[in-house]
């Protein structure tokens, strides 16, 4: 299959490296325990982070702590409407609320948190490509808040986080790497990929998928070399808006 072509210019002019504006808005929900506006360029996710006594019945017992997540696109998010998702998951949604649990799991200690559970819902309000690694990392700013605001009213004794954990989308467009895929460049990919890391570096999960075509040992280390450079100034935004420190 022919290569497609590369855009002539990137979405706000950005060189091939480079990820789109990002901005992290923390305290944008009154009723969620830790909320977060996740704005990646024009895609835009709200992140809530709720904490409740108890844990599912499998873990009861244990003294652990659980850490999940929802993902949903509302109806206008996208060009066309987006049907809600009642009775019926669709199987995309599943599979990047998984991710985001997944995700947020590795940077929490279980037994520090006890018998708590924490639902993490990232709800893209409008959806331009990278809408599950802006929901993993403005979630996680989420539930920093959350898991505080408990410290802060002695219902946990000290954070249960271990460290932070953030993502960003890179792809292959016409031959070109790229980071930070906007919907565009995406949707004509040859090989598209994501990729989670924890502060320390830590890669948590690589998705790696071609498209189009196949990709070389040289490429994907190149990609994941793009990769973590980025979820490195994730990190950083992260620290600056909630001044963590592992």
């Amino acid at each position: 299959m022919a290569d497609s072509p590369a855009p002539r210019e990137r979405s706000y002019g950005r060189a091939a490296d480079q990820m789109r504006p990002v901005k992290l808005t923390r305290d944008v929900m009154k009723n969620a325990h830790g909320s977060c506006l996740a704005e990646f360029g024009d895609t835009r996710v709200m992140c809530t982070a709720t904490v409740e006594e108890g844990v599912p019945g499998w873990r009861r017992g244990q003294r652990l702590g659980w850490v999940t997540a929802e993902y949903a696109m509302l109806p206008a998010s996208t060009s066309t409407r987006t049907r809600r998702e009642y009775g019926r998951r669709k199987g995309r949604s599943m599979e990047i609320e998984r991710l985001i649990g997944r995700s947020l799991r590795a940077v929490v200690d279980m037994e520090r948190l006890g018998e708590f559970t924490v639902t993490c819902d990232c709800d893209v309000i409008q959806a331009d490509g990278g809408t599950r690694t802006a929901s993993i990392t403005g979630a996680w700013v989420a539930l920093h808040d959350a898991l505080m605001s408990f410290v802060e009213r002695g219902a946990i004794a000290r954070l249960p986080l271990t460290g932070q954990v953030a993502a960003i989308s890179m792809g292959v467009v016409g031959g070109v790497e790229l980071l930070d895929l906007d919907y565009p460049e995406d949707s004509h990919a040859q090989v598209d990929m994501n990729l989670v890391c924890t502060g320390d570096g830590g890669i948590v999960e690589a998705q790696c998928t071609g498209e189009r075509a196949t990709l070389s040992r040289d490429q994907l280390n190149d990609l994941l070399d793009m990769g973590q450079a980025g979820v490195a100034r994730l990190i950083e935004l992260q620290e600056r808006v909630t001044n963590f420190r592992s």
